[in-house]
């Protein structure tokens, strides 16, 4: 099951279930549009990979499977995957 946090991990965001805004990796590290494209340049600072739209959780889902409760807030300092990855395509990192 699809962990949805609850906020960007670099800028602490809001990012509701219903976000436009939400992008994840491949191992749900949860970030802002922001984030990943001015300062992350889609590159996961935590396993490399790229970024994609976070899907929505159907509301009546919620009850059953909840947005997880904890916050997740790691701001980054230094992406060590950016130089590397930056300018290779997210499916052939």
């Amino acid at each position: 099951m699809l962990e949805i946090r609850k906020c960007c991990e670099n800028c602490d965001k809001t990012l509701p279930n219903d976000s436009s805004e939400a992008m994840i990796c491949s191992y749900e590290c949860t970030f802002c549009i922001q984030c990943v494209k001015n300062i992350l340049e889609d590159v996961c600072p935590n396993c490399g990979g790229g970024f994609e739209k976070r899907p929505t959780r159907p509301n009546s889902q919620l009850v059953k499977y909840p947005m997880r409760n904890d916050k997740v807030f790691k701001p980054i300092e230094f992406n060590k995957f950016l130089e590397t990855n930056k300018n290779v395509d997210p499916r052939k990192r």
